[in-house]
């Protein structure tokens, strides 16, 4: 036998007499011992406190993702090892990645001899000191820093903390693809085991055939997560069916729709996930090659992948004859440079040959003849993350969750206006008004909510009027938008949707590959129109008075042009968040055209400057300040505005001690 686990458990549950049922396996100290991973889950789940077995000293652990760091987790990790020295206490320091709730970063959760674990919040490094006194010292908890508990049936639970089953923004959640982050340690294949990793795919290439693994995703209703929706176990079949010497998997993290984190999130939490849901998918189809195509702009993400990918090779789960099995697999990490364009499939392809990023027409699609012409499957994070439960567990069990057409579950970004910002992962059907209002604690500070950009750029909007749809595949299409990746960018009553639509329309605009005529031309006139709508008559010179109502009387017409005739789907979307805006405010776009006026006061170039005279002072400050001169008035007498000469900018507002300016 080849060595394939280091680590012996001192109570194995095999010897020669009783063998191990299980691939995985390892000769360690004798011929009387066969350490399977029953036996090293049994371990493991002892060493780190995953079953009724205790700890032996406490254990700190630190949500070091991207978002705990920019919150300033690796100042509160520098303070909690000076602690330790300070007090020359042994504990375990364990950096874990996002547990989901961003919003109250960075987390810290600490695990003491016969007690459960507990998690804190917003743990900045002024206030680790006084947490670690109180809780590892005194055995106190500062009630403004708990977040929750993990619910424990063998060990002795606190009294009054909620559990994090039944906490408001973890509790409605179906947790699968987010089991694991910020509870075990991204750089330990060792934890990722003890909870059943690799078990899937253990199983899978011992005891099933290619075709097998393919009947089953496609029975089980996975649909990939970070587009259109089209069914994975299709795409898998078509690959598996076509004929060729070599065939590739490529999970696509490139993530370029802003607002949209989680597929960062699953790879800094729970890297091996994701390797064995593509190793799962690679057997399926016969390939003997991964990439796995992720933006630069990860390097945390980058720097976890690598290192689980280096791990599983060192037990031999990937490479040559993986488990004896006689299959062979490698990975490869192709870091892209950010272009959004590059999340359609065959613009990634081209940037993973080395070419530019730019679409090709389709067919044939890449299951057919993919990267170096070869049949090619490619999915997000998500979605593989979803393969190793279904390959474990069963397709029955994945499609009893969710709705007819959307099965399963979905890992949404709560970002923009809303209290509890991060991910949350729920099961199709989740109605939008549970998902923000519930987990998402709704709109700060006593705004009212407006709507939801959902799906990124090539995305729409839900109103709030529409608050209840239900969240799948088939009831955002009803509305104009599409599930995407996962992205929910809230919008309170101070947005203007016609400054939205302007944002993303120039996001999409500057993305564009170029290589067709309706995306880039078409999206660039949509652009110039939006632009024009936003702009007061202070910047009109010449005829663009008419030419601004003229492209507003063109705007839907060329925006299902461009729907229709552009090449690949990032152009077929491209127009949604203006048709979309349009389609739910168009009396915000109607204000913006015939009255110039913008409702919610965003769009600088259509606001009016006055000053009220019964509150001027006559101090000259706004006068000295505008950059226009647009202000006039003698010292200590009201002064007052030119409109033909103001540019809008908002000075005169800023500088004024008194209040005076009035701004409509």
């Amino acid at each position: 036998m080849t060595e394939q686990f280091t680590i012996c458990c001192s109570e194995c549950w095999h010897t020669a007499e009783n063998p191990c049922p299980s691939i995985i396996e390892c000769f360690t100290s004798g011929p009387q011992c066969h350490q399977c991973a029953d036996c090293t889950e049994n371990q493991l789940r002892q060493k780190h406190n995953l079953t009724r077995k205790d700890v032996s000293i406490p254990v700190i652990f630190v949500g070091t993702g991207t978002c705990g760091l920019g919150a300033g987790a690796g100042k509160s990790l520098a303070v909690v090892k000076s602690w330790l020295d300070y007090h020359s206490m042994d504990a375990d320091v364990i950096e874990v990645g996002c547990v989901g709730f961003c919003a109250v970063e960075p987390i810290i959760d600490i695990q003491l001899p016969e007690r459960s674990r507990v998690s804190f919040q917003t743990v900045t490094q002024d206030k680790v000191t006084d947490l670690l006194d109180s809780f590892i010292l005194k055995g106190e908890t500062p009630n403004d820093l708990v977040l929750a508990q993990y619910r424990s049936d063998f060990l002795r639970n606190w009294e009054d903390i909620v559990f994090m089953d039944e906490h408001k923004f973890f509790g409605p959640q179906t947790r699968w693809v987010l089991e694991n982050c910020g509870i075990i340690d991204p750089a330990s294949i060792e934890e990722y085991i003890a909870l059943g990793g690799y078990r899937a795919f253990s199983d899978t290439i011992s005891k099933e055939t290619s075709e097998e693994v393919c009947e089953n995703i496609d029975r089980s209703g996975l649909r990939g997560r970070g587009g259109g929706g089209f069914p994975a176990g299709k795409k898998w079949k078509f690959a598996l069916s076509t004929p060729a010497d070599a065939k590739y998997i490529i999970c696509n993290a490139d993530e370029g729709d802003p607002g949209a984190f989680m597929d960062r999130a699953v790879i800094e939490g729970d890297p091996h996930k994701l390797i064995e849901g593509m190793a799962i998918g690679a057997y399926a189809i016969g390939a003997s090659k991964a990439y796995v195509y992720i933006r630069a702009e990860y390097p945390l993400a980058v720097e976890r992948l690598e290192t689980a990918i280096r791990q599983a090779t060192r037990w031999g789960l990937l490479g040559i004859n993986i488990l004896d099995s006689g299959f062979d697999l490698e990975f490869v990490i192709k870091m892209g440079a950010g272009a959004f364009v590059c999340g359609e499939e065959t613009a990634l392809i081209h940037s993973i040959e080395g070419k530019r990023g730019m679409p090709s027409p389709k067919p044939p699609y890449p299951a057919i003849s993919g990267l170096f012409g070869k049949p090619t499957v490619i999915n997000n994070v998500e979605t593989f993350a979803n393969v190793p439960a279904i390959s474990l567990k069963g397709a029955d069990w994945f499609s009893a969750t969710g709705t007819e057409g959307s099965k399963g579950t979905k890992v949404f970004a709560l970002s923009g206006k809303i209290t509890n910002t991060g991910l949350i992962e729920v099961a199709m059907g989740t109605s939008l008004n549970d998902i923000l209002f519930k987990m998402g604690g709704g709109v700060p500070y006593g705004k009212k909510f407006k709507a939801v950009q959902i799906g990124g750029p090539s995305g729409g909007c839900i109103p709030s009027q529409h608050v209840d749809i239900k969240i799948d595949y088939e009831s955002l299409k009803e509305f104009g938008a599409m599930m995407g990746s996962g992205g929910l960018v809230v919008m309170d009553e101070d947005t203007c949707m016609v400054d939205v639509a302007k944002f993303f329309m120039d996001f999409i605009q500057r993305e564009s590959c170029g290589k067709c005529i309706p995306c880039r031309e078409g999206t660039k006139r949509m652009l110039e129109m939006l632009e024009a709508i936003t702009r007061g008559r202070r910047g009109e010179t010449g005829r663009q008075a008419l030419e601004r109502f003229k492209g507003i009387v063109n705007m839907e017409s060329l925006g299902e042009v461009i729907k229709q005739t552009s090449l690949c789907g990032l152009g077929q979307t491209a127009p949604n968040p203006v048709l979309s805006t349009l389609r739910w405010f168009r009396d915000e776009y109607e204000a913006h055209i015939f009255d110039r006026k913008c409702p919610a006061g965003v769009c600088t170039g259509l606001l009016e400057y006055t000053i009220e005279a019964d509150k001027c002072k006559g101090c000259t400050l706004c006068a000295k300040k505008c950059p226009a001169e647009a202000i006039m008035g003698a010292r200590k007498s009201p002064h007052y505005i030119i409109p033909d000469k103001c540019i809008g900018c908002g000075t005169c507002v800023e500088v004024c001690p008194f209040d005076a300016v009035k701004v409509q």
